[in-house]
């Protein structure tokens, strides 16, 4: 199913306060075919603010010292023979998958590639490349705590159900409300149980993102707090947007 950049996790590191424990796994889903934004280019192979989008994420995650291992989740086309920038990283810590008809069977791809070692499993869209460490640190320790965890923001503005004619048909109580972003942190046999069962109900291929497989098992999932920065590039504006939040590099 991989191609392979290099299947061995890098060595542990080390921090001030002591040993890592780098048994941390992120799937990057990167296997979308970006329709709204235009083009014949792949939106998170796209440049932006001096690199490829993919590459702004990959690099980030690397940088996490709990991380043993980053799988890329990119379309079969690409899969096979990656661009060459994406090995301006650690490869040693650099796995390469295929993408799926779906987001839930690139992410299950990813799964499935992610060595043993891996006992925490962060997914995140390459769509969103302004992903930060704190975000990411917040997101495992939740998760090391035995259940799952997603990044995400309460909403603050009032929201409208309209009908599709442009009618407002009802003002939607926002209490309570967050949107979620990425990454998301599971145990791994939590994210594994919940893939496997939606496959075998026949839901899998509906599901827009991880909690939502373990919401539906009844799996508890947390929130910690996400950030504004952490925007999903989704149309075109949405380039500029990031360019002038990402500095150039010198």
């Amino acid at each position: 199913m991989s191609a392979h950049a290099d299947a061995t996790g890098g060595p542990a590191t080390h921090i001030a306060s002591g040993e890592v424990r780098r048994d941390v796994g992120v799937v990057i889903v990167a296997g979308g075919t970006g329709s709204r934004v235009g083009g014949t280019e792949l939106k998170q192979l796209r440049w932006i603010a001096g690199k490829p989008m993919l590459l702004h994420s990959l690099q980030t995650f690397q940088a996490m010292a709990e991380v043993a291992m980053v799988v890329c989740v990119l379309p079969r086309q690409y899969a096979g023979d990656p661009p060459p920038w994406i090995f301006q990283c650690d490869v040693d810590r650099l796995l390469v998958s295929v993408g799926g008809k779906s987001r839930a069977e690139s992410v299950a791809n990813g799964l499935e590639d992610l060595p043993p070692e891996c006992r925490i499993v962060l997914v995140h869209d390459a769509a969103r490349p302004l992903v930060s460490p704190e975000m990411i640190a917040r997101v495992i320790t939740e998760a090391r705590r035995g259940h799952g965890a997603i990044a995400a923001l309460p909403v603050v503005d009032t929201l409208k159900r309209v009908a599709g004619d442009g009618r407002i048909t009802a003002t939607v109580p926002r209490d309570d409300l967050w949107r979620a972003q990425t990454p998301q942190g599971f145990p791994r046999e939590m994210i594994e149980r919940a893939h496997g069962e939606a496959r075998a109900a026949g839901t899998h291929a509906a599901a827009t993102d991880d909690a939502a497989l373990c919401e539906s098992l009844g799996l508890a999932v947390h929130v910690v707090r996400g950030s504004e920065r952490a925007l999903k590039v989704t149309d075109e504006p949405d380039f500029a947007r990031v360019e002038a939040l990402l500095p150039l590099p010198e």
